[in-house]
């Protein structure tokens, strides 16, 4: 995403939840990071970084822990998937 855009408000939310996610994943070496949010299929795209994004167990973290958890926050978002 440049500089210019905006986000959406939807958008906005999905970066909120990720926020409250990343404190655990930093206690493990790893980090989160917002790739984009396509509005029109409810996808969010992240990034696992440090630790967990090389991590063995980084898609069962993505689906049980990160995807469980943004859906939860932000009920509009249908998935989570790596970016």
């Amino acid at each position: 995403m440049s500089e210019n855009e905006t986000l959406s408000a939807a958008a906005t939310e999905v970066q909120g939840a990720i926020q409250t996610l990343r404190p655990y994943l930093q206690s493990h070496g790893g980090d989160l990071a917002f790739v984009d949010y396509d509005e029109a299929n409810g996808i969010a795209r992240v990034r696992l970084q440090g630790m967990c994004g090389g991590c063995p167990h980084a898609s069962e973290t993505l689906r049980y822990y990160v995807e469980r958890e943004i859906k939860r926050t932000v009920p509009h978002v249908k998935s989570v998937i790596a970016g």
